[in-house]
């Protein structure tokens, strides 16, 4: 029994679900030695600023239990770079990209919306709205669904009609499912949650904090179950829109409890860093997880978390033969 992994993203359609999370697959190149980026259903790109950024001091990274800290203040060579050498390299090596867009204000991210608006092989635009606004005491815009609203309506209403904006969200807010009907109501096409979590970690032996910005977002599986929340949650109120799951995902039967929840999407981050071929093999253990379960389209599984109880669908009944298939209730 094959799996049919196809997925959608507003008018943009996917080969299958699986696609690197922001500023953990590289621009390409680096994932691109172990594996044809084009197999994936999308690159996501570390988030472009106007401007070059050289990011935080180091130490920038911080191992914790089940998870990593990090704290590079988005690093990047800004939007002429990127276009003029990383861009190029993903479209000649057929990847669909979407591109992260980061500012301190409005204006910032208006700046690099306009500036892909010709650009080839951008498939779609993410907001990462976790970053902080200037023109308000350093509030990052994801924390009011006001300020996520207006940058979200602003940078619509600068990208190219066909490429769907995603607002990256995080948990760091009250109210999550607020702010996401707030990116809804303002144009967002879809929504990527969720950002890394503020956290700190201080050295016991130095008695200093362990990295030098002295706090960093949490990102690897100690955040999975906050994310598997806030995707129910939020597909829940907004059952229309697609989202992109993201956290803590090491394995195929991670990424589809995302999908379950609600996720038409998943994106790898932190797995990359010990694991260069992950994205690839969630993809595989992800078709293997569905066949298992007796799903043949992915689609199915979306928001299958939310489905009433009762609701039949194929699964592998353990008494009998591996790959023979019964129907029974899955949901009781």
């Amino acid at each position: 029994m094959s799996v049919d992994l196809r997925t959608g993203l507003g008018p943009v359609a996917l080969p299958n679900p699986i696609m690197t999370a922001s500023g953990c697959g590289g621009t390409g190149r680096e994932l691109g030695r172990f594996f044809d980026v084009a197999k994936l259903g999308a690159i996501v790109t570390p988030s472009i600023t106007p401007e070059p950024r050289a990011g935080r001091p180091a130490p920038r990274l911080a191992e914790t239990p089940s998870g990593v800290l990090n704290s590079t203040g988005l690093q990047g060579p800004g939007i002429e770079a990127f276009l003029a050498r990383d861009l190029p390299w993903l479209d000649e090596h057929g990847a669909r990209t979407i591109v992260s867009i980061a500012g301190n204000s409005v204006e910032e991210y208006v700046e690099v919306a306009k500036r892909l608006t010709t650009a080839p092989g951008v498939i779609a635009v993410e907001i990462n709205t976790s970053c902080p606004n200037v023109e308000d005491r350093g509030l990052m815009f994801a924390a009011h669904p006001t300020a996520a609203a207006e940058i979200v309506r602003a940078v619509r209403a600068n990208t190219r009609r066909g490429v769907p904006v995603f607002a990256k969200l995080s948990a760091d807010v009250t109210d999550m499912v607020g702010v996401a009907m707030a990116c809804a109501d303002a144009g967002a096409d879809g929504l990527s949650m969720i950002n890394t979590l503020h956290g700190m970690a201080v050295d016991t032996w130095t008695f200093r904090p362990r990295l030098a910005g002295v706090t960093g977002g949490l990102s690897g599986p100690a955040i999975r179950p906050v994310a598997v929340r806030c995707v129910y949650q939020v597909h829940a109120a907004l059952p229309e829109i697609p989202i992109i799951g993201i956290g803590g995902v090491r394995t195929g039967t991670d990424a589809l409890e995302l999908v379950l929840a609600g996720a038409s999407a998943v994106a790898i981050g932190t797995a990359n860093l010990h694991d260069p071929s992950a994205c690839t093999r969630i993809l595989r253990e992800l078709d293997t997880a569905l066949r298992e379960r007796g799903i043949t389209e992915l689609a199915d599984a979306v928001g299958l978390a939310h489905k009433p109880a009762g609701t039949l669908i194929r699964r592998i009944d353990p008494n009998v033969g591996v790959g023979e298939p019964t129907e029974q209730e899955s949901l009781q």
